[in-house]
């Protein structure tokens, strides 16, 4: 089976789920597609007791594409970027320090406590896993989804401060959550007596500051093109290459791809470039071609989340490991942000229950996914694989149905 005939029924498969969930069930799209994607694999599941055709050709598509590459690589360039160039630049300054604290501080922390919870916990249920890779764990759950929640605030009437705090943050912990775990997936690899503490830096600087270096260089450079020319279609066809670019230059120096797409998006959507570089009729352009891009690909990704379970060792021990990581996780990302929320909520006026919101409002995707799948098998790839779908299954379903609904009843109760 050739890719095109692949990524051919993986659009087919998102665009007929897309049509059942706004004619019937009339869920946020991601949430709707992932939902129809999973009853989907199980209906299939049941089938294959009759026949199993339909299971061996979806097992082999899931078999055929290898998800952390085409996630990591391509298309969450894609989307960080989108997603950045619809960010609200103004309200982003106001809150940047907050937004830097929560995706940096906050990632680490988070990392730490559910690294050393999950270390004494898993034992209980006869798993013994090193601590390494139990850290690289607290690493993968860590970053929240920014795709997943953005649609779902808006229609919540969020606060635009409370929304650009928390799709501020998932943008760029996406990034950092990328660099500490890759950082701790070579530790893990090489052993800790193999690894100076100075290259651990040396590797960690020149992800973060290398790749938010080079967004912003890409972005100024789409900034002149753009501004330098007034053809609408062009002026498309440079953002789209200004992604690509950077994207390839990012891996061969091995930067982060995902930070300097961000910064690059924030760069080229900023509201005084808007209005120095484009045109009316270009930032329309602009903007809807992203939009359709963040649409598609939040589709297929989707789709795709609900796919990999076929992937998936179904053990009862892992599932219970599961289910009791989703309270551990949630209370883990509470506390991390406990301390630098207390510290900006007077500084910045913050929205009532802040901490609250960001937490439930906090939800995994794919990155987690595409990094579990990128474990080893010597760091129990298996059990954090099922550990971290379910998490992440918990996380849309649950909280993305339920946040809009929290937000509502802050607001309405107006806490302090």
């Amino acid at each position: 089976m050739d890719y095109f005939l692949i990524i051919t029924i993986l659009v087919g498969l998102s665009a007929a789920f897309g049509y059942i969930n706004v004619r019937f069930l009339k869920l946020p799209n991601t949430i709707g597609l992932m939902l129809i994607t999973i009853v989907f694999t199980l209906a299939i599941f049941a089938l294959s007791y009759v026949d199993d055709t339909l299971l061996h050709a979806e097992r082999y598509i899931i078999k055929q594409i290898d998800f952390r590459t085409v996630l990591l690589d391509i298309m969450l360039s894609f989307l960080l970027f989108a997603g950045a160039l619809h960010t609200n630049f103004e309200q982003l300054k106001i809150q940047r320090w907050p937004v830097l604290v929560f995706s940096t501080l906050g990632v680490l922390v988070s990392t730490f406590l559910v690294g050393v919870v999950m270390y004494y916990i898993l034992p209980l249920f006869g798993l013994q896993v090193a601590f390494i890779h139990c850290l690289l764990f607290g690493a993968l759950i860590s970053p929240t989804d920014p795709i997943a929640v953005l649609g779902i605030l808006k229609q919540a009437g969020a606060p635009k401060k409370l929304e650009t705090k928390i799709v501020g943050e998932s943008l760029f912990n996406d990034g950092v959550g990328v660099v500490v775990f890759l950082t701790i997936f070579q530790i893990a690899s090489f052993g800790t007596d193999n690894i100076e503490v100075s290259e651990i830096f040396k590797l960690f600087g020149q992800e973060v500051i290398g790749g938010i270096g080079l967004g912003a260089i890409i972005g100024w450079i789409v900034y002149r093109l753009m501004k330098s020319i007034d053809d609408y279609y062009i002026e498309v066809i440079i953002t789209l290459a200004g992604v690509m670019v950077g994207t390839a230059i990012a891996h061969k120096f091995h930067l982060s791809a995902p930070l300097a797409m961000v910064t690059a998006g924030l760069i080229v959507g900023n509201d005084t470039i808007r209005g120095t570089a484009m045109s009316e009729i270009t930032e329309s352009y602009v903007d809807k071609f992203w939009e359709l891009i963040d649409i598609l690909l939040n589709a297929l990704l989707f789709v795709l989340i609900g796919m990999e379970m076929l992937v998936l060792v179904i053990e009862g021990k892992y599932i219970i490991a599961g289910l009791l990581a989703i309270p551990i996780v949630l209370l883990c990302r509470y506390a991390s942000l406990l301390v630098p929320i207390n510290f900006f909520k007077k500084r910045l006026d913050f929205v009532p229950k802040t901490n609250l919101i960001m937490t439930w409002g906090g939800l995994r995707g794919g990155i987690s996914i595409a990094l579990a799948l990128g474990l080893s098998d010597d760091m129990n790839r298996d059990l954090f694989l099922v550990i971290t779908y379910i998490i992440v299954v918990f996380s849309i379903l649950v909280q993305g149905l339920t946040i809009g609904k929290l937000v509502k009843w802050v607001q309405k109760k107006g806490f302090q």
